[in-house]
């Protein structure tokens, strides 16, 4: 079980009953969640502890819960986290709750990632969600003592 923390905005779009948090099973945490307002619509969701970007395709939104962690899944994979790891990892999440935001260090990050990742599609020419992420992957995060999501994902994962 997850946690999905959504921004408003991108609760309008999800229609689904906003849920209690509660504490997730899986090793990365919670997630927190935005929408993207590019052509087509994107959400981008940080992992609250390693604050590993995510971008997927919001539609259809009705299934974007379900379709989280496979989205993970891929990022796991692009990054080399071995396979036991991102397989235990997409067990745990087996299923996920939507909740309203409730760390606005993460939210400020959300923003900043929002802002890179369109500086990343207009400079580098892609929306492809594996290419932005892997460029957004490596920027130093204060949140996390400069250290890049990649480099504290690789001291969780391994």
């Amino acid at each position: 079980m997850y946690n999905l923390h959504c921004t408003k905005k991108l609760l309008d779009r999800l229609k689904r009953p906003i849920a209690e948090a509660v504490e997730p099973e899986t090793r990365l945490g919670n997630w927190y969640a935005t929408v993207l307002f590019w052509k087509p619509q994107m959400v981008l969701a940080v992992n609250e502890r390693t604050l590993l970007p995510v971008l997927l395709p919001l539609a259809p939104a009705v299934t974007l819960v379900e379709r989280f962690p496979q989205a993970v899944g891929e990022a796991l994979k692009a990054l080399d986290v071995p396979e036991a790891v991102i397989a235990e990892e997409l067990q745990a999440m087996g299923y996920g709750s939507v909740c309203k935001t409730a760390n606005r260090s993460l939210i400020g990050m959300m923003n900043e990632f929002s802002f890179l990742a369109e500086s990343y599609r207009h400079h580098f020419g892609t929306t492809e969600p594996i290419a932005v992420m892997r460029k957004l992957v490596i920027t130093p995060c204060r949140p996390i003592k400069y250290l890049s999501p990649q480099e504290v994902l690789s001291q969780i994962c391994l």
